[in-house]
């Protein structure tokens, strides 16, 4: 009888700790469905949308584009940090990276110096970056923020020159502290660091970049004629 006893025990208790890791990966599932809510198919960012309905006509009517294939449009953004002494310090590379895949949502790759440079101590191959390169709806969905929320928290912003393009229809900026993004904590921050964000388009020219950036709400620098006209 003890024996008996004992073995059902035995299978009681084994069907109790399987119900409770049932319960637990089940509980572990639901958590997971709950953190990771999927982007509904129909689902167009709001920049997005601004370009296909207001952008796409007024640069069609400035520039009298004769084809809609002609029309620029926002191609990819790219955020890239430059530290020339990220190689001698592992713990400041990873945190650059994790910072960037929480700005931007997405895993950067590290960029690494194509020759030697004795009077630098550099090596070919040595990690000297960092970057992420943004496209289509991710592309959208961080314009949106960096236009809405990240740039008016720069201290006395008053404006970007629009003088920063390349000739070739792209335009590039510099951040000095990574902090004015609202993801990174400041506590957690290994070291504060700048980077540079180069918003490349289909233009042909500045002119048309610069209006499409307009249309956009890109914050540019009002020059002195401009705020004349305006008041």
């Amino acid at each position: 009888m003890a024996k008996e006893d004992k073995k059902q025990k035995k299978v009681t208790n084994a069907a109790q700790d399987k119900k409770g890791k049932s319960t637990k990966s089940g509980k572990k599932k639901e958590a997971a469905k709950d953190k990771a809510q999927p982007v509904p198919k129909d689902y167009i960012p709001r920049l997005k949308k601004l370009y296909s309905k207001q952008i796409t006509a007024a640069l069609q009517k400035k520039f009298n584009f004769k084809n809609e294939n002609l029309l620029p449009y926002l191609d990819k953004i790219v955020l890239n940090v430059g530290i020339g002494t990220m190689h001698q310090d592992k713990k400041l590379a990873k945190s650059i990276a994790d910072e960037l895949a929480l700005i931007t949502g997405q895993k950067p790759v590290f960029t690494k110096a194509r020759k030697s440079i004795s009077n630098f101590k550099l090596r070919q191959d040595m990690i000297i970056g960092c970057k992420v390169t943004l496209r289509k709806d991710r592309m959208y969905e961080f314009f949106d923020r960096l236009i809405t929320v990240v740039i008016p928290r720069v201290r006395d912003f008053r404006g970007l020159n629009d003088r920063s393009f390349d000739g070739r229809g792209n335009y590039t900026f510099g951040i000095k502290e990574q902090i004015i993004f609202p993801e990174i904590d400041y506590d957690k921050a290994l070291r504060i660091h700048g980077m540079d964000i180069t918003i490349a388009t289909t233009a042909r020219n500045d002119e048309e970049a610069l209006e499409l950036l307009k249309g956009f709400g890109f914050p540019f620098r009002r020059r002195e004629g401009e705020a004349k006209d305006a008041a």
